[in-house]
């Protein structure tokens, strides 16, 4: 596949912003190459256009599948595996988001909810810790628990949310101050 300035400007950039979301490079330029490209492609082709070594190739297809932006498509007359990246923006960002939580903030909810039951059963000599852990907990609980319900809105409404921002902000009394900054 041959790639134009443009192309090739997003998908260095797109490896670039991986590496600062912990993603690996490569990971996130096969990605990029996969959203771009408008029909699959198979690994050689990839490696070939990125510059980049079959078996690093094959170890991001394998990461890309496993979190369920990638998918392997067969064609009829080549054995080969061809790949696509689901290419609805939404859904990537719906399945990345979901696949962070479970990865990320799940283990650290479980951790500080040990944490917060451990520290009830102790003395009065841990209560500030315990105050500062409940509210994290509830913290997180809730972010969690409104997170859970933003990604499993269809894209529409999420749009629609979007459109009621300035609205929102209004009617809530947010300072002008605040959405500067933000």
């Amino acid at each position: 596949m041959k790639l134009n300035t443009t192309e090739q400007r997003f998908i260095l950039h797109w490896g670039e912003m991986g590496t600062r979301w912990g993603i690996n490079r490569t990971v996130a330029q096969v990605h990029a190459l996969l959203f771009l490209s408008p029909v699959p492609l198979h690994a050689e082709e990839i490696a070939t256009t990125l510059s980049v070594a079959r078996s690093n190739v094959s170890t991001s297809l394998r990461e890309l599948q496993g979190w369920g932006i990638v998918h392997a498509i067969h064609q009829l007359g080549d054995r080969r595996d061809h790949f696509e990246s689901v290419k609805d923006v939404w859904e990537i960002f719906r399945i990345v988001a979901e696949e962070r939580k479970r990865r990320e903030i799940a283990p650290t909810l479980s951790v500080i909810q040990q944490c917060v039951t451990e520290l009830r059963k102790a003395d009065a000599e841990a209560t500030y810790t315990r105050q500062r852990l409940e509210e994290m907990l509830e913290f997180l609980t809730m972010t969690s628990s409104l997170f859970e319900e933003f990604v499993r809105m269809p894209a529409q409404s999420l749009k629609n949310v979007y459109r009621l921002h300035g609205k929102l902000t209004k009617l809530l009394g947010v300072s002008k101050k605040y959405k500067e900054r933000n």
